[in-house]
């Protein structure tokens, strides 16, 4: 049997490390198992559904390199692939089941559902539909129809007994039936409900494998109800551990967590986000943790996925993503470093010298829109000395040390590296002092601070006259 998998995101905001981390799970299966990846738009939620979101979470996806074999922009033999184009097989499979005997038409209008809801409320339980219109006679029904009386169709779900599942991460769940209700499968404008159309498309488009987040166990039951009553084979479920801030809370789209606008306008590397979010919930054999995505499509295996929420570590996706721009090539570092110097108003019409600013900070990087705040901080026309530094110049006779590079510096006709380099060596030699008592000094001197980058590159950058007003 060919594996198939799908992410479904549904088009009502944009992509976040959630939904990225789950469709790269499914992604990554599927190349492990030389499977088919499925990308399926679910826009049944006609309020909140946007043609904006969905063109961007193509385009995040694409950004990452996830590419899918079927989907709505390449189609495939069972498209379409956007739900609110399949409306006709969501009605067909509701009235099946209704045939069947395992739903029925309900009449209930809000007024009856509040009263029932405000019942509830006020015993301290939970909200069940009490099953009113499943007694309900053919004529009944037909009566009501043909007065033009609205209706939304519910699946039937046993009173006793229980439902069980397996999922290959957390095991064998069991809910009992009387904690399930008779869930809406179609709603009153003709709309499927999202636990009734997922299950459709599912068999529809012979999906084996279904990865998703775990907020989604306690609904599976429901779904393992609906293929029972069609006489369908169920697919092996995968459900994802949460991906929670640190301090415990799940990151949310309400409160503007992780979404990918935010990297891609911070600069960082696609590569990178996805090597960071495979470690979300999964952990490979070993203490490697830079995969390039060739590797991880060889090494995932779902056995090794954790049941525990995953962590968001934003220092440590910024490690990540250093690593793989200390191992970029000087001209795609200043290519990706340079829109954002632009966009800061910096002058990059000299691209000798913006290569050396770039490489100059290379190795300070955590992503690219750094580069105009270092920038800034070593370029600052107030120049100051950090209080450390301060305290170092105060413990310190450095006095005669920065006088005389002060005046090797001066007394340069060419202002570059390696005659920079020459003068704190001769500055060394003239004060008979080296290493820490050398560079601290002529660095905090010219610079304010105590660490920072190569400081000949530096200075060469910074210019003579700015370096000599420093000091």
């Amino acid at each position: 049997m060919m594996v198939r998998v799908r992410f479904a995101p549904s088009p009502t905001g944009y992509l976040h490390i959630g939904n990225a981390r789950t469709a790269l799970f499914n992604y990554l299966f599927a190349k492990k198992n030389k499977g088919s990846f499925i990308l399926r738009i679910e826009d049944t939620d006609k309020e909140r559904s946007k043609r904006e979101y969905e063109e961007m979470l193509i385009q995040d996806l694409r950004w990452l390199g996830l590419d899918w074999d079927e989907g709505p922009d390449v189609g495939g033999e069972y498209g379409p692939y956007i739900q609110s184009e399949r409306m006709e097989s969501y009605k067909k499979y509701a009235e099946q089941l209704v045939e069947k005997g395992e739903a029925y038409k309900c009449f209930c209008g809000e007024e009856r559902l509040n009263s029932l809801r405000e019942e509830a409320l006020q015993k301290k339980e939970n909200f069940f539909y009490d099953g009113h219109c499943k007694v309900l006679s053919k004529d009944e029904v037909d009566k009501k129809i043909s007065t033009g009386e609205k209706y939304v169709i519910r699946q039937v779900t046993p009173n006793t007994g229980e439902t069980s599942f397996k999922c290959e991460v957390y095991g064998h769940i069991t809910i009992q039936n009387d904690q399930i209700e008779d869930q809406i499968i179609l709603k009153s404008d003709g709309y499927p409900t999202y636990n009734f159309a997922n299950v459709i498309d599912d068999h529809l488009m012979n999906i084996t494998h279904v990865a998703r987040g775990n907020e989604y166990l306690t609904s599976t039951p429901k779904y393992t109800l609906l293929y029972k009553a069609f006489g369908w084979q169920e697919p092996t479920y995968v459900h994802l551990p949460h991906v929670i801030k640190e301090g415990g809370k799940k990151l949310s789209k309400r409160d503007g967590d992780a979404y990918f606008s935010d990297f891609i306008e911070k600069g960082y590397l696609p590569e990178a986000i996805v090597n960071y979010i495979a470690l979300l919930g999964w952990s490979p054999e070993g203490k490697k943790e830079i995969f390039s995505l060739s590797e991880l499509e060889k090494n995932f295996s779902i056995k090794r996925i954790n049941k525990s929420p995953a962590v968001f570590d934003i220092k440590k996706l910024n490690w990540v993503n250093s690593q793989y721009i200390k191992k970029l090539d000087d001209e795609s570092l200043v290519e990706l470093c340079l829109p954002h110097l632009d966009k800061a108003h910096i002058d990059v019409s000299d691209t000798n010298w913006v290569l050396k600013l770039c490489t100059l900070f290379k190795d300070r990087l955590n992503y690219f829109t750094e580069i105009v705040d270092l920038y800034n901080e070593f370029f600052n026309d107030e120049f100051f000395i950090e209080e450390d530094a301060k305290t170092f110049l105060e413990g310190n006779d450095c006095t005669k040390t920065i006088t005389v590079f002060k005046d090797k510096l001066a007394s340069l006709n060419e202002w570059n590296f390696d005659n920079i380099k020459e003068a704190i060596s001769e500055t060394g030699i003239a004060t008979e002092v080296k290493g820490k008592m050398l560079f601290m000094p002529v660095r905090i001197a010219t610079t304010g601070t105590m660490h920072g980058p190569d400081l000949p590159k530096a200075l060469e950058l910074l210019g003579k006259t700015k370096v000599l007003s420093r000091m």
